[in-house]
């Protein structure tokens, strides 16, 4: 199958048109590259559409997955002294971070 068929064209003047609507800058040669890898995506979604997926079930995952995360386990937490004891600043029993949020 031909990935470029008319079909699943997409023409420089539609990229340009949703770069504008992105509020993107492309120039001619992006427009002209766009179009070419577009077109590739879509004729690549039509061959996709022509295989013969009757036996295949739905799936959400093509491997088998298992869970890796380990079971939660209660234990002994570190108490607020030994935490602020590691920090690089602290102040009134508290972490001291720098501001975030300029002041107006």
């Amino acid at each position: 199958m031909n990935e470029n068929s008319d079909s699943a064209r997409i023409s420089e003047e539609a990229v340009a048109h949703v770069a504008h609507l992105a509020r993107l800058r492309v120039t001619p040669e992006e427009q002209k590259m766009f179009s070419q890898q577009l077109s590739s995506v879509l004729g690549y979604g039509k061959a996709m559409e022509a295989l013969n997926l009757d036996d295949v079930p739905p799936t959400s995952h093509p491997y088998p997955l298992n869970n890796v995360l380990r079971d939660d386990e209660i234990s002994a937490g570190s108490s607020r002294d030994e935490v602020l004891d590691v920090a690089p600043v602290a102040q009134d029993n508290q972490f001291r971070v720098p501001p975030v949020l300029e002041q107006t």
